[in-house]
């Protein structure tokens, strides 16, 4: 009598590996359905834009960043135009500042400021800066451009929830 060999392999059945594509497939679809909405970025159009000395009682002490020496204090305003239909959260606003021998004064950054919220259509906006005081004016400002989110990301301070703190 001889004896076969036999080799034993686990019984897997006929739909096992359809089984392996199926279940990540479902999962992924679930995480899909399921997932919180994606903030889109939105750009925004900035016109109208233009500065102005802060006046003595906002840039009394100021120092330029990185080390002690004077700086100038200076509001850049303008109009956001937001033609998305809703409105566009913590928007960062871009652009290049020129001195009056045509330099760059922010050569290393090209994110100017932020304004906390647009509202559809046109509205003002206004955010300070600091630059070195040695910087010959007048500035020319160029290529000026915002770009916020869809909804909150962080949460924003406003100035008026400071006064509850008090």
């Amino acid at each position: 009598m001889s004896k076969s060999l036999q080799i034993s392999l686990p019984k897997t059945g006929r739909f096992f590996p359809l089984r392996r594509i199926i279940l990540p497939i479902a999962i992924a679809i679930g995480l899909f359905w399921f997932s919180p909405p994606a903030l889109a970025l939105t750009d925004i159009q900035i016109a109208n834009i233009a500065y102005k000395d802060c006046g003595e009682e906002l840039s009394e002490g100021i120092v330029a960043s990185g080390d002690m020496s004077a700086a100038n204090c200076f509001i850049i305003s303008g109009t956001a135009k937001n033609t998305s239909g809703k409105p566009v959260y913590d928007a960062d606003v871009f652009g290049v500042i020129y001195d009056a021998n045509g330099n760059n004064i922010m050569p290393n950054r090209t994110r100017i400021g932020n304004i906390q919220s647009v509202p559809p259509g046109n509205s003002d906006f206004e955010f300070r800066i600091s630059v070195p005081a040695n910087l010959p004016t007048p500035f020319k400002l160029d290529k000026f451009k915002a770009r916020g989110f869809s909804g909150q990301v962080k949460p924003l301070l406003y100035e008026n929830s400071l006064d509850s703190l008090d």
